[in-house]
């Protein structure tokens, strides 16, 4: 397998470029991390982040869930994303 396509195959699969999809995975990273960090402090403090951790996951899934691949007619030129990255 070539190097190119290890860095680009999941990326097309869904329809997007290299770094359409490296925004649409940081995008999931930075609330997924606050998540945790959220998760954290509630294992130890219960009284805090009682829900911060669970919203933010049912939030990302169903922006995750909802998504629509880009079709194949759009060149990279003119490709719009095809779901809303901001819920």
């Amino acid at each position: 397998m070539s190097l190119k396509k290890l860095f680009t195959e999941h990326p097309d699969a869904v329809g997007e470029s290299y770094f359409e999809h490296m925004g649409v995975a940081l995008s999931f990273a930075g609330p997924l991390l606050a998540a945790g960090l959220a998760a954290l402090v509630h294992a130890f403090l219960p009284f805090l982040c009682v829900t911060s951790a669970s919203v933010t996951v049912k939030r990302l899934y169903a922006r995750m869930t909802n998504r629509t691949p880009h079709t194949a007619a759009h060149n990279s030129a003119d490709r719009m994303l095809g779901w809303d990255p901001v819920i």
